[in-house]
């Protein structure tokens, strides 16, 4: 995985992490739907590292 997709993956633990944790009903859905953002965001990151390979060789 790429670093892009590492870190779109850690926001959307975190982002999930902090709508279970809080209390108030508009701070839940503020953070699920931040959550839901990075998590396509990471798909679009991990479809878009399969498409560009690496050539080791340096011409």
């Amino acid at each position: 995985m790429s670093k892009t997709a590492w870190l779109f993956l850690c926001l959307t633990l975190v982002a999930a992490l902090l709508g279970l944790s809080t209390t108030s009903q508009d701070e839940q859905t503020t953070a699920f739907i931040a959550s839901a953002v990075f998590g396509s965001l990471l798909m679009l990151a991990l479809i878009a590292g399969r498409r560009i390979k690496f050539d080791p060789v340096l011409r």
